[in-house]
């Protein structure tokens, strides 16, 4: 028998703030700048208003923040909210293993104002939460694949993010001070808390509807309790994740696992590094067909009353109802509505809250724009892997194509898309000394620091 969760454990309890790499520790700082700055965005939104009342209701122990309001509850009430709040936009961080750090950040910043940690102390758990989400997403191969000789697109079941939650429990265990065999119990019930693959029930649904992914707030309550109840001695089920009957794999509904590569070359290698951080609010599946469009308008002085009609080629992934639907019932119809995202661009609405803003979104223009957008799946996706738009103005047809690849957002675009974030929420002097704090984190004695720039 292996001892996969052991490996993960030790690797977890031994490895130091100084063997995090320069460029680890880099990436892990913008990661929760960006996360973070999601979140507070996202207070102003009909979920975000939702899911403060409710841990308002819950009551709790007031211990940690719930971010931008000022707010304290309990640690697992907090990172209920904070979990739903980190991804509501669908503008947070894409990453090995999916929209990773709703599921983590949330965990480890709630732990780390639990224990009076510091920046130094978050950042590394946050690394670490990270890097153990990654491994154990390596034994799950890619859920969208091109296959046979006419390179069809098979989606298959093989995403999710229940792994995320062996990330989230190492980093606050870590938090916590577990020792090695709290670790591994704390890992081993991680994975029986972790929330089954609702992921891809969203591109089937007849409705689009706001619980999207499932409920990363859920998911950080599950890792909270799993370190929690193994401080108290709770035993787990520390064989889980190897290639036995009945393991995590099977019960959380993978059809594929190779429990093999989670520990290949563990702390050699560090596997979150490949971060594609949006500079969209709304599916990555789109967003090189709104680059497309945006130099199109650009490179061509195009103006909303000029386009008649757009169509839009992307991955085959768009054929799904999840992205063809034309219904606008709620602010997710447009995280995976093309042709509102098309408006929202043509109309030069700033991405993010604003894409989102309902009084914005349900403008008359906006529908009548949208009317003009059809989203096709580029057949020819699996060879060429092109994103392509074409506008049809002043009786010509403008195309443009692009590789469906992102390239990284500069840093200093990470920070104006925070600042943007936060606009609604914080003041301008809170909103630069969260910045600096962020940048800086690594020197900073205490968490609560950066906990007291979040909030009013």
């Amino acid at each position: 028998m292996s001892d996969i969760i052991g490996e993960l454990a030790r690797f977890t309890l031994n490895t130091q703030y100084e063997d995090l790499p320069e460029p680890i520790v880099h990436t892990t700082k913008y990661l929760l700048l960006d996360s973070i700055g999601c979140a507070l965005a996202a207070i102003t939104t009909d979920p975000g208003k939702m899911f403060i009342s409710l841990v308002k209701t819950m009551g709790g122990t007031p211990e940690c923040s719930v971010l931008g309001t000022g707010d304290k509850t309990s640690v697992t009430n907090a990172v209920l909210a904070n979990g739903q709040l980190v991804n509501t936009l669908d503008f947070d961080t894409v990453m090995p293993g999916g929209h990773a750090p709703p599921y983590i950040v949330p965990t480890e910043l709630a732990m780390a104002e639990r224990m009076d940690a510091s920046g130094e102390d978050l950042i590394l758990a946050s690394a670490l939460a990270f890097e153990v989400a990654a491994c154990v997403a390596k034994a799950t191969p890619m859920g969208m694949q091109f296959v046979g000789e006419e390179r069809r697109f098979k989606y298959a079941t093989r995403e999710g993010y229940a792994k995320t939650n062996f990330g989230a429990a190492a980093g606050a265990g870590r938090l916590a001070g577990l020792n090695e065999k709290q670790m591994v119990d704390a890992l081993s019930l991680a994975g029986h808390l972790s929330q089954v693959l609702t992921w891809t029930r969203g591109n089937y649904s007849i409705h689009r509807n706001l619980t999207k992914y499932g409920f990363p707030g859920w998911q950080n309550t599950g890792a909270i309790i799993a370190v929690l109840l193994a401080q108290m001695g709770m035993m787990g089920d520390t064989d889980l994740l190897d290639d036995v009957a009945h393991g995590f794999w099977e019960f959380c509904g993978y059809d594929g696992w190779e429990p093999e590569k989670i520990t290949q070359d563990l702390g050699k290698t560090w596997n979150f590094s490949d971060v594609r951080f949006k500079p969209y609010a709304c599916c990555t599946m789109l967003h090189r067909c709104i680059d497309c469009l945006y130099k199109l308008i650009q490179d061509h002085n195009l103006h909303p009353e000029d386009m008649e009609s757009i169509i839009a080629y992307a991955s085959p992934t768009v054929e799904s109802l999840l992205f063809t639907s034309r219904e606008l019932n709620n602010i997710v119809d447009l995280q995976f509505g093309l042709p509102y995202v098309f408006a929202m661009v043509a109309y030069g609405e700033k991405t993010g809250v604003d894409w989102q803003d309902w009084n914005k979104l349900t403008d008359p223009k906006i529908k009548k724009f949208a009317d003009r957008v059809t989203l096709k799946g580029n057949p020819k996706f699996g060879e060429n892997q092109l994103s392509i738009v074409e506008v049809t103005a002043r009786g010509q047809v403008f195309r443009e194509e692009l590789p469906n690849f992102t390239t990284r957002v500069p840093d200093q675009e990470l920070v104006a898309k925070f600042r943007h974030n936060a606009a609604r929420v914080l003041t301008q002097e809170k909103i630069d000394k969260a910045v600096n704090i962020f940048l800086t984190l690594e020197e900073t004695p205490k968490v609560s620091e950066l906990i007291s720039a979040l909030t009013l």
